[in-house]
């Protein structure tokens, strides 16, 4: 089980689709782990000839039957939490913006002057795009995450104002996505693993994790082998059992033939 990775322009490599084939034949589960939306997702990966089947997405959040669209957990934030949140990181930034995803993905809420900022990967992995309301609309209601931009801030620095709130009640992470992502307290990609993990019947030793952000970091130091990708992240690299290539390099194709190997051989 890993957390597979798309490349630049969501595309899969020819070997990285081919290692993923091998894995299925030799009875290895591959599930994406990842922060993305599940409702796209599942039409990307068949167009690219990805894993069609369990997968964990929102960081954590959500774990999904890809093949039926069937919720099979969510983790919401608390009400309490995100409107303290929203209203002490806009008293510090007030040109921060914040959208709301809800239901599994299905329903979504955008405060206004948000839509202004939207990049082309939130408008193709972010499910459905709600209209624009006030940010106490937008927070009225638990969100399975809350996406934060700011006009000028990048996501690192975002994070580290919102860190310095020093607030409870939810878990704050960025993806590489030019944005900060937040869940529930505790709610993390190692978290989203391990609850799929318990209903497929694995157990942490049994799950090899791969990532290269810092959403990732969680899930890495959880799997029972943790492998960053080489265009990882320092901090990703730490954490992890070992390092394979660039992304760009099919690195993700090295781990999966590795692991055919080692699976076939035993």
């Amino acid at each position: 089980m890993d957390n597979h990775k798309l490349t630049h322009g969501y595309k899969i490599s020819p070997r990285v689709r081919e290692a993923m084939r091998a894995c299925r034949d030799a009875g290895i589960t591959i599930a994406p782990n990842t922060g993305r939306q599940h409702l796209r997702l599942a039409a990307l990966l068949a167009e690219q000839g990805g894993p069609i089947g369990p997968a964990v997405t929102n960081n954590g959040a959500v774990g999904v039957d890809l093949t039926t669209n069937e919720i099979l957990f969510e983790e919401l934030i608390d009400v309490e939490a995100q409107q303290q949140l929203g209203e002490r990181l806009s008293a510090e930034l007030p040109d921060a913006r914040f959208w709301a995803l809800r239901s599994g993905g299905h329903d979504s809420a955008l405060q206004l002057g948000y839509r202004g900022l939207m990049s082309e990967s939130e408008i193709l992995f972010g499910g459905p795009i709600g209209d624009e309301a006030t940010l106490a609309e937008v927070l009225a209601v638990p969100a399975i995450k809350l996406i934060i931009r700011h006009p000028e801030l990048p996501p690192h620095p975002l994070l580290h104002v919102i860190q310095g709130l020093r607030l409870d009640g939810f878990h704050a992470t960025t993806s590489g996505a030019p944005f900060v992502e937040v869940q529930g307290a505790g709610v993390t990609k190692a978290s989203g693993i391990a609850r799929l993990a318990a209903v497929l019947g694995f157990e942490s030793h049994e799950v090899l994790g791969i990532g290269d952000e810092l959403n990732d970091i969680e899930m890495i130091r959880w799997a029972g082998y943790g492998v960053a990708m080489g265009n990882a992240l320092p901090e990703v690299r730490r954490a992890a059992h070992a390092v394979t290539a660039h992304h760009e390099h099919d690195g993700l194709a090295l781990v999966l033939e590795a692991l055919v190997t080692e699976v076939t051989a035993s």
